[in-house]
């Protein structure tokens, strides 16, 4: 029998739902986006986003079945983000996760929302196991993750304030942009000139911490002092200097640790500066650097599904029906 895994993401601001065959066939990926109803506020408003995951979350999980075309009686796991991310997202999503595994008597895993991201690689490239060095860059973590093997993980590096997307996100309201702020900023800086403006570059050279805060606050008053700047040159100058301190430090670990394979996930990863600046280091360096397909760098509920099956079947895990949404849950 064909083994279903239907994967639920609702973390954050997406509806997602997904449904994967066996470890890494995707037979769908749907995500309904609130980008465009939350714009209005220049961010995710938490109440707002849960109400919307309550008219959403029925429907999408139907879409991503059709999809697929597959029955609902088919699916033999489950799988749901439990955390982190906003309490009243999560438990939407959780919730409903919970009901179809009761209903269907399939088990049910409750899947870290980080280790999801890092099976958004093993979709794309099963053929890369670990180790590997990730650097997972998103709106609200920026982590560098030892990966010794799937579900064995060591924290290397994390952000001491602003994750690099919030700041993107920050800037980009600053500059006037709407939100998300992240691949505008992206658009606009491959029209400028990424040397036209010095930034400040914080902790770069210190350690495997991020910090991006004071990044945030140098382009605030930059534009109070220069109001007429080329905003395709802030934007370029503003993500310059964000790439080099995300790049700077994971070729800095990678080299101290002796590692030649990175992977990078999370929704900067589809960022084309980061990107380009990567692979151009990895080639001087001799190592090999592995980004998602744009989608699966996005929340969505692909790597949730991927990261619920092979903890169902290689560690066989199981959650309790009563497992609760927890907003800070750590990686490691």
């Amino acid at each position: 029998m064909t083994f279903y895994t239907l994967g639920i993401e609702s973390s954050c601001d997406e509806t997602a739902a997904a449904v994967l065959e066996g470890d890494h066939a995707l037979r769908s990926n749907v995500v309904f986006s609130q980008a465009d109803l939350h714009a209005r506020y220049g961010g995710v408003v938490p109440e707002v986003a849960s109400r919307n995951h309550v008219i959403k979350i029925v429907p999408v999980v139907q879409a991503a079945l059709d999809e697929a075309g597959v029955q609902l009686e088919q699916i033999r796991l489950i799988g749901a983000t439990r955390g982190p991310g906003l309490i009243g997202p999560l438990l939407v999503g959780l919730s409903v996760a919970q009901g179809l595994s009761f209903a269907l008597d399939a088990p049910l895993v409750a899947v870290n929302h980080l280790e999801g991201h890092l099976f958004a690689h093993r979709l794309d490239y099963p053929q890369i196991p670990p180790p590997f060095l990730a650097l997972l860059v998103s709106g609200g973590h920026t982590h560098l993750i030892r990966v010794k093997a799937w579900g064995d993980y060591e924290l290397i590096g994390t952000t001491r304030d602003d994750a690099a997307g919030e700041a993107f996100d920050k800037a980009g309201k600053l500059m006037g942009l709407g939100y998300p702020a992240g691949p505008q900023i992206d658009k606009l800086a491959q029209h400028g000139d990424p040397k036209a403006f010095s930034f400040p570059r914080p902790l770069l050279g210190q350690g495997f911490d991020f910090s991006f805060s004071g990044l945030k606050t140098a382009i605030r008053y930059f534009l109070q002092d220069h109001p007429h700047a080329k905003l395709e040159d802030v934007a370029a100058s503003f993500q310059a200097a964000v790439v080099e301190v995300l790049a700077h430090k994971l070729f800095e670990a990678a080299r101290q640790l002796r590692i030649d394979t990175l992977v990078v996930v999370g929704g900067v990863a589809a960022n084309s500066g980061l990107r380009t600046r990567l692979q151009d280091l990895a080639k001087r360096e001799g190592k090999k650097v592995y980004c998602p397909q744009l989608p699966l760098c996005l929340d969505n509920a692909a790597m949730i599904a991927a990261c619920a099956r092979y903890r169902h079947a290689y560690l066989k895990e199981e959650s309790l029906l009563n497992t609760f949404a927890t907003p800070s849950l750590p990686l490691a």
